[in-house]
């Protein structure tokens, strides 16, 4: 696992400097799901829900959603937001001529019990504080979920959880989560050791800049 440990600001100039040095985000967030997908080998045979949110973390899930059906995977997703990040729309739009199930948030249809494995992109590293309708009702669901035996993986952080601190009010549990790019400070304190069951790091070429 990489050593190098960044806070949120460090990570987000890290993405910005990678990119203006003529990595295109769009490329960066297919490796992040790449990355995912490669982290764990249950996926086939299983059915698998992804739950994707408005900022890349949930355009990360859309770009995973796509590598799991080109690998024939049984997968479907969950929007908890209307809204994309730029790059997250580009993969929606991929796993939408797919012909992947795509539910909202506001269905009835979501069963989290008919899933083996629950993919959380809901909140990245960005995220601050307690999470708000509907986001919250449905980490409570999947960590019901976790705890019937679904395997829950979150992608880059645990959805509800600082990456600076470590804090959460209430965050997904997971089996498994895999940090993208670098590990934060927030992994190794506050709630982390309690909410993270094993975690992984996965380089997808993000440089750190020099002073």
């Amino acid at each position: 696992m990489n050593g190098i440990v960044l806070s949120v600001a460090q990570m987000r100039e890290a993405d910005a400097y990678t990119i203006a040095k003529g990595t295109p985000s769009i490329e960066l967030m297919k490796r992040a799901a790449q990355g995912i997908f490669d982290s764990y080998d249950g996926w086939q045979g299983r059915k698998t829900l992804v739950i994707c949110g408005s900022g890349n973390n949930g355009g990360d899930g859309y770009a995973l959603a796509e590598i799991l059906a080109a690998n024939d995977c049984d997968v479907e997703i969950l929007r908890v937001s209307e809204k994309f990040s730029a790059d997250g729309e580009y993969y929606y739009n991929w796993c939408w001529l797919q012909d992947i199930t795509i539910y909202s948030v506001n269905t009835d249809e979501i069963d989290f019990a008919d899933y083996d494995v629950l993919v959380d992109c809901m909140l990245g590293t960005g995220f601050a504080g307690v999470p708000r309708e509907p986001i919250a009702s449905v980490i409570r669901k999947v960590n019901e979920a976790r705890e019937k035996g679904a395997f829950v993986i979150s992608a880059d952080i645990n959805s509800g959880m600082n990456g600076d601190t470590g804090e959460a009010e209430l965050a997904v549990q997971s089996d498994l989560t895999v940090s993208i790019g670098y590990l934060k400070t927030g992994f190794f304190q506050g709630q982390a050791e309690k909410l993270i069951g094993r975690l992984v790091n996965v380089d997808i070429g993000i440089e750190v800049p020099h002073e």
